[in-house]
């Protein structure tokens, strides 16, 4: 797990009510301030799927913190009370376990959009305090609407459409409509409707048409609302990269995603995914990783990355990832399918017989097993009899077993080139890697092969996308004024002693230089080799040393010491004591009073 000193992962909030049916209010505020912070582009935020694991666990931070690769977690509890809120809010550092931040917010429910902007925008500044600079935007949080009725409805469709099952997609649609009924210019509540009428499609609950029909009707009443919402260019992915297989018009839709929200995982999963199907691997790993990075305990980021392996020829490296997938989530049968393929090309007869003899499609797998590596095996007429005749049924097979079979058995080549190229024309997802796959390559000495769908998207076209979208939203500070804002400050903290204000933050400081916390921020880390705390810490600890040996103040214990040198926590002031000076702060005491 790669590690971040400017990290962050939200766990969800507790519900404290009286009434268990706030869990999807909870949960709807715990995903708000992640997708607020994720607006802060240096900041690492560990996405939803991977912060719900722990939802209900009682964990150890120091090992979440390892799992996820971050420095700091936020722990939460929501109190909902007829119109009123009660948020506590803490943050802890996930190296020594210490709690670093504080705060109760006491609001009305009215007032639940600028609560949680304050709140997210107070975490930002308190990671960029104790771990380094990043620049924060004056507001992270944008009102959605201004009903409330309607924007809790739109949580409770939330809470529903993330079980991902047929039937809470239909009740999420439900709730949508009702929160549509509240405020007809509710955008987010029409882009919901439109994914969950895509999925229904697209799984096969509902006619395609007539799916297809209901989201492209929303996505018409949410575009002319909100343009600027990633929800808005991702509409179009579905449509270009899936539907009409237009990879170049995808990517440029997938960039525009990226662009509002570089972590967006739908986006990033699109763009590794869109790489697959060009050949590109080398950036589809590159983003893959990002995926994990984010998001690490997905199982389809493992399986995604796994994908990646599987098509470079990867097949060990491809099962490692697979199991990373199924151990998060051992029903995922796409996975279990993956898993077989790559052990038929390793030829593990044995450990696909023992692993997968309970699984869909067993038959299919020993037989295509067989065909692959092991001569003269003859295919059952149920393969194909009447192949193009049934490939007119529901499109939601996603494990093509029988394209497979046919296209690497040498009786029946010409045969699975024609369902491969009935599959084409009607561009079904499950073939869209057509020309990846492994269990096709024997259709490419086929003379009509290069003349299925060709690609649109160049690697020209994307040659820059393996690197890191930089930031660019640091300060422009000119020499003089770096140095102007830094003997400021020094200035400031001598003469002052600010300091000894336990309430000093990177704002107040500001405020009193009239100038911006951004641009305080980038002085202290830039010119004087410290973050925000550790300059702080470095004057309240000298302060203290001074107080600890006067002779006057023995009747003082070290703790009040602390505190009157600006410390206001315990833990804080024995770490940094103890990281400054190698000993704890009695022993020191003591010897200097000897």
């Amino acid at each position: 797990m790669k590690f971040s000193l400017k990290s962050i992962a939200v766990l969800p909030f507790v519900n404290m009510s009286n009434d268990i049916d706030n869990e999807y209010f909870c949960d709807g505020i715990t995903e708000e301030i992640i997708n607020a912070l994720t607006k802060v582009k240096e900041l690492k935020v560990i996405a939803r799927t991977s912060c719900f694991a722990f939802k209900g666990k009682n964990v150890d931070v120091r090992k979440v913190g390892k799992q996820l690769g971050v420095t700091t977690l936020l722990e939460g509890s929501v109190r909902k009370d007829n119109k009123r809120l009660r948020i506590t809010a803490q943050l802890i550092d996930t190296v020594n376990g210490s709690h670093y931040w504080s705060k109760n917010f006491d609001r009305k429910l009215d007032n639940i959009f600028e609560l949680q902007d304050e709140i997210s925008v107070l975490i930002a500044n308190k990671v960029r305090e104790n771990f380094g600079h990043f620049n924060i935007e004056e507001h992270l949080v944008k009102n959605a609407t201004s009903n409330v009725a309607a924007y809790e409805l739109f949580l409770q469709g939330r809470y529903y459409q993330l079980k991902w099952t047929s039937d809470s997609l239909n009740t999420a649609i439900k709730y949508y409509n009702k929160a549509i009924a509240k405020d007809v210019n509710y955008a987010k509540a029409y882009y919901a409707n439109l994914q969950c009428y895509g999925l229904l499609a697209t799984w096969g609950y509902m006619p395609y048409e007539e799916g297809n029909a209901l989201a492209e009707k929303n996505f018409l009443k949410a575009k002319e609302i909100d343009k600027q919402l990633p929800e808005y260019p991702l509409s179009f992915v579905g449509k270009f990269f899936w539907g009409l297989w237009d990879f170049k018009l995808a990517y440029q839709f997938i960039q525009q995603v990226l662009n509002i929200n570089p972590n967006h995982i739908d986006g990033l999963e699109a763009l590794v995914e869109l790489f697959i199907a060009n050949g590109f691997f080398k950036e589809a790993l590159f983003y893959a990783n990002k995926l994990l990075e984010v998001d690490p305990l997905s199982a389809n980021n493992h399986y995604t990355l796994a994908h990646v392996y599987y098509y470079q020829g990867k097949y060990t490296l491809a099962i490692a990832q697979i199991t990373n997938a199924l151990n998060i989530r051992p029903d995922f049968e796409l996975a279990k399918s993956l898993h077989a393929f790559c052990l038929i090309w390793l030829q593990k007869k044995d450990t696909l017989k023992e692993f997968h003899q309970n699984t869909p499609f067993y038959k299919e797998k020993l037989l295509l097993y067989d065909i692959v590596n092991e001569e003269n095996t003859i295919v059952p007429n149920e393969y194909f009899e009447e192949t193009l005749k049934n490939n007119e049924t529901s499109i939601t097979l996603i494990t093509p077993f029988r394209l497979f079979i046919l296209a690497n058995s040498k009786e029946h080549q010409s045969l699975g080139f024609n369902l491969l190229s009935n599959d084409v024309e009607k561009r079904r997802v499950q073939v869209i890697n057509f020309r990846q796959e492994p269990f096709l390559k024997k259709l490419e000495s086929n003379p009509e092969f290069n003349k299925l769908h060709v690609s649109n998207l160049l690697i020209s076209d994307v040659s820059t996308t393996s690197k890191e979208i930089k930031d660019n939203t640091k300060e422009k500070l000119a020499l003089n004024e770096l140095q102007n804002l830094k003997d400021a400050i020094l200035i400031y903290f001598k003469e002052e002693q600010p300091y000894l204000d336990p309430q000093l933050s990177l704002s107040s400081l500001a405020t009193y230089l009239k100038t911006t916390s951004n641009k305080i921020s980038y002085v202290i880390n830039e010119t004087l080799d410290a973050n925000f705390n550790e300059l702080v810490n470095s004057y309240r600890l000298v302060h203290f040393k001074e107080l600890a040996v006067n002779t006057n103040l023995k009747h003082i214990t070290i703790l009040g010491l602390a505190y009157d040198s600006g410390f206001n926590s315990k833990s804080v002031f024995n770490t940094y004591f103890k990281k400054i000076e190698s000993i704890t702060p009695s022993k020191w005491v003591k010897m200097q009073r000897q």
